[in-house]
């Protein structure tokens, strides 16, 4: 296990381990007004403590893809469907082990060619055992073959208040040409503990988009591993992070450029009130070959409180000449002289921190392209973005 000595571990909370028990969970069953509302137009699948749950699933009705639960496909799983993690991000990546192990059920994926439009798909992983009678291990595998397209929404929530412990694992392959655009939605209850581990390859041409929407969970750590192998590979990486009470928010993404002229554009933002820690750490890797790469971070975090805390952390290794590469990093608290306006235009105090705080996240909420979903978003949000502080006090 990590430890925080580990230098890409450090901002986790990790203490939590010492006392979760890690056999899988026995699935209770939870109702289907429990759940997230269905999105229009997308085929759904609900998985319990990792166990696919037909009752409250909407099949996909396309011959382009096919979604099978591991437990029906065990046969079929071979090496050739999980992407090798990247050189020197094994160490990082050792939850995906343990969920390797673990894991009894998941979804695996297979998206064919289809030029026409994107294949939509929802899956929904409930968490409703306790940390002391098992864990939730999701699992999911996803093979994108050339030219595929997939709108791939996957949402993390509690089937109650209970204090589960969650071990996800996903990885991703794109064949050249594919398109995924991918939502993922970490809502679990206020007293769950998380760890979330993301692998992907880009193959040649190929654009991955990734939202990441971090709101529930006490402590949640999530880690994001993408190779760009193939040549003109496109990723863009957006992440939004809440944290509020003792709550802690850590994400570590790692983007390795393998190939020439891929790009990779990664966008942070996070809040942190109250006791609350909210960290990113966003590393990319320019490979000896990797010419004529572009890539860009943008790493924000702001502090809504006396004993909040944000770790914003951007790195680069360049290995090669004939790049353009570039990043910024800041954390602190509201613009002073952005309140004095909005309050010199008529404002309470409390509005005009709650509106910048807002388009404060927008950055990355207004670019979620599936309307239905970014109005759920933004509902979630509202009742979620902290309070401001009392009057007299500083932002």
């Amino acid at each position: 296990m990590p430890t925080s000595r580990d230098e890409n571990w450090k901002y986790a909370n990790l203490r939590p381990l010492e006392r979760l028990r890690f056999a899988p969970a026995t699935p209770v069953q939870p109702q289907a007004t429990d759940l997230p509302a269905a999105i229009p137009g997308f085929a759904r699948y609900v998985f319990v403590d990792g166990a696919f749950a037909p009752a409250l699933s909407a099949r996909l009705d396309a011959s382009a893809a096919t979604v099978t639960p591991l437990s029906a496909s065990d046969a079929g799983r071979t090496a050739a469907t999980v992407p090798a993690p990247a050189p020197g991000a094994g160490a990082d990546e050792r939850f995906a082990l343990l969920n390797e192990a673990f894991a009894t059920d998941g979804a695996a994926i297979r998206v064919a060619a289809h030029p026409a439009e994107p294949v939509r798909l929802e899956l929904v992983f409930v968490a409703s055992a306790d940390a002391l009678s098992g864990a939730s291990y999701p699992r999911v595998e996803l093979q994108l073959e050339s030219q595929a397209q997939l709108l791939l929404i996957e949402r993390h929530v509690s089937g109650g208040p209970h204090a589960s412990f969650v071990n996800s694992a996903v990885t991703l392959e794109l064949g050249s040409g594919a398109t995924l655009h991918h939502y993922r939605l970490q809502e679990l209850a206020a007293r769950a503990i998380v760890f979330d581990t993301l692998s992907a390859v880009v193959g040649r041409d190929a654009c991955y988009r990734l939202h990441g929407i971090n709101i529930g969970a006490q402590s949640a750590r999530s880690t994001l591993a993408v190779r760009l192998t193939g040549e003109r590979a496109d990723l863009t990486l957006a992440v939004v992070a809440l944290g509020e009470h003792q709550q802690v928010q850590d994400t570590y993404a790692r983007v390795e450029h393998v190939a020439p002229r891929a790009r990779t554009e990664q966008v942070f933002r996070g809040i942190s009130a109250g006791r609350a820690r909210v960290a990113f750490n966003g590393k990319i890797v320019v490979g000896r070959e990797a010419h004529g790469t572009d890539s860009r971070q943008s790493l924000r975090g702001l502090l809504a409180g006396p004993e909040a805390e944000i770790d914003v952390r951007p790195q680069l290794e360049i290995y090669t000449d004939e790049v353009r590469c570039s990043h910024g990093a800041t954390a602190g608290k509201l613009d002073e002289n952005m309140l004095f306006y909005l309050r010199s235009r008529g404002l309470e105090p409390e509005v005009a921190q709650r509106l910048l705080k807002w388009a404060f996240l927008e950055d990355v909420v207004a670019k979620i392209e599936v309307a239905e979903l970014r109005r759920q978003i933004e509902q979630r949000l509202a009742r979620q973005v902290p309070e401001p502080f009392a009057r007299g006090e500083s932002a």
